[in-house]
């Protein structure tokens, strides 16, 4: 982390979509790393080529219990969870070879597909959380990422489950909340998860994501170190309709003031396409 700030990608998915994939069932992005597996290689091409340094995989929503709905073991489901650095490898060696390939750790509410990421209000205790991400969290730490991105958390229930789970490991792993302002989205403040991120020297980085930009500076003013910010557009999503409604918030020159509040990885999430990241990275290089 001692280079000059980094420009992530922006929302996988909403990408895909835009180039015509129905994306409408809970496994949301990943039923493609068996259905169109090309389709994420030139997904994550795309952002490499609008200016993105680091492409996020699409494991967010896998998880072992999630491809068992599509009738695949737990030998199957690995290998898919390993493909998805892979393929996000290949597009890196292919459009921008120094960049760096993040595994995307998704929350316990990807998996339920209920909206609970934004909410936090989830039927497993800590240790129970811990047991669900354990066999995901092993594949994925053994499948050759740069770094694991652990995202979207929504409560400090999982952010304490994750940081056990890193804890000693001798992984890189950034950790971001799906906050509102300077609360988690159970409510809870924001300032306790960044001492407990403090307290894991895998932890290289803390911050937001899958939030409204407005809500980057006051979620990142308590936290310290390098910073990751990379906001939604600002919709609200409609778990039971599975879509977006409002406008688009996402403006990229904010970044500048995220960079000069110590963000050192500036992105975007879901409903930031390669337009706004191409935006992002000027503003990047501006800044350096």
């Amino acid at each position: 982390m001692d280079e000059g700030p980094v420009v992530l990608d922006g929302g996988l998915a909403t990408l895909l979509e835009a180039r015509g994939h129905d994306l409408s069932s809970d496994l949301w992005s990943a039923r493609l790393l068996r259905d169109d597996p090309g389709a994420i290689v030139g997904a994550h091409g795309e952002f490499f080529d609008a200016g993105a340094q680091v492409a996020t995989t699409a494991s967010y929503q896998a998880s072992f219990a999630g491809f068992a709905s599509l009738g695949l073991d737990a030998a199957a489901a690995a290998d898919l969870m390993r493909l998805s650095v892979d393929l996000a490898r290949q597009a890196r060696d292919e459009r921008r070879p120094e960049g760096w390939v993040a595994a995307s750790i998704g929350p316990y509410g990807a998996y339920l597909a209920d909206g609970s990421e934004y909410r936090g209000d989830y039927d497993l205790d800590v240790a129970g959380l811990r047991a669900w991400h354990r066999p995901r969290l092993d594949v994925l730490a053994d499948a050759g990422a740069d770094v694991l991105a652990v995202e979207t958390l929504p409560c400090l229930a999982e952010v304490e489950a994750l940081c056990a789970e890193l804890d000693g490991t001798g992984l890189v792993a950034w950790l971001s909340l799906s906050a509102d302002g300077d609360r988690t989205r159970a409510g809870e403040p924001l300032a306790e998860a960044w001492q407990m991120a403090a307290d894991v020297d895998e932890i290289v980085a803390v911050g937001v994501n899958c939030c409204a930009p407005a809500d980057v500076a006051t979620a990142l003013a308590e936290a310290a170190g390098p910073l990751v910010a990379y906001p939604n557009s600002g919709q609200g999503w409609d778990a039971e309709a599975r879509t977006w409604t409002g406008e688009s918030a996402f403006d990229a020159d904010d970044v500048t003031s995220w960079l000069t509040a110590g963000a050192r990885l500036v992105g975007g999430c879901c409903r930031v396409g390669p337009a706004d990241i191409a935006h992002v990275s000027q503003h990047v290089t501006a800044h350096a």
